[in-house]
């Protein structure tokens, strides 16, 4: 078996200002171990199944905050940016057997995380067929055009609901919550072991059932915070601007909208 780990920073147990986000600033060091060892007991609990190959994507910020000596010996760790389409999922393909999220936050616009965002902290909110989209919804559909199901997502305790919405059959372990600009955090240890023990339990259950539907048609609204950003995207083919800060794009290829997407974000 192998595996696929996207993993990310704002939604691992106790990160809860931006400064804890950011390489160099006080507590950051803090979360980026946890980051690390969260990742780890996902690596572990794929292990006692028996999987061959993971690989991981560092999709936080630089991509560079895992502690890859800190890992098993057969994983391969994904470090920068290659600016391709599939961003926080680069080198996933239809090959792996499984697609796991790690750290994982909720939406722009939405209060469960004060940290929320959608892949830049410029846009107020992304939305794909009427529904606020996050970051962990962006790239799952990338699974569900390659035929990969995503089995586990470890996060805040908003994103999980979403994922549940998105496949009942998505293991989720929830290590965190937002309360207004507040965390509300599980023990670290606590965490290692619920994501340890939900990999290898949803690794071990009939994984075509985390299959995720794909929409037939796609259409994408995106509203920036500075006007002068719509100004600019809708230069790009088949953006109509309908608002000042707010443009919409539709497609019926989910590439053409994570090309559109790679260009304006």
């Amino acid at each position: 078996m192998r595996i696929f780990i996207s993993a990310d920073i704002e939604g691992v147990t106790g990160c809860t200002v931006w400064d804890e986000t950011e390489k160099g600033k006080l507590g950051y060091d803090i979360f980026a171990e946890q980051m690390t060892r969260e990742v780890n007991a996902a690596c572990e609990g794929a292990n006692m199944v028996g999987v061959k190959e993971i690989i991981i994507k560092d999709a936080h910020d630089s991509g560079r905050n895992i502690d890859h000596s800190k890992l098993p010996r057969n994983t391969k760790l994904v470090r920068g940016w290659s600016g391709g389409l599939f961003s926080m999922i680069q080198e996933f393909d239809e090959t792996f057997d499984a697609l796991i999220f790690i750290g994982y936050h909720s939406a722009a616009s939405t209060d469960t995380n004060p940290l929320s965002h959608t892949m830049t902290l410029s846009l107020d909110y992304i939305k794909i067929n009427g529904v606020v989209a996050s970051e962990f919804l962006i790239h799952s559909y990338i699974a569900a055009y390659l035929g990969v199901p995503v089995v586990f997502l470890s996060g805040d305790k908003g994103l999980c609901s979403e994922a549940k919405t998105l496949n009942n059959n998505i293991e989720t372990v929830a290590v965190k919550e937002g309360r207004g600009n507040s965390t509300i955090n599980i023990h670290p240890q606590l965490a290692l072991d619920l994501i340890k023990e939900g990999v290898k339990n949803a690794l071990k259950v009939d994984r075509s059932n985390c299959i995720i539907e794909l929409p037939k048609e796609f259409d994408i609204e995106m509203r920036y915070k500075e006007h002068k950003d719509a100004y600019r995207a809708s230069f790009y083919p088949g953006i109509k601007r309908i608002d000042e800060n707010t443009i919409k794009f539709k497609s019926e290829d989910y590439m053409e909208v994570l090309q559109m997407m790679n260009y304006l974000i």
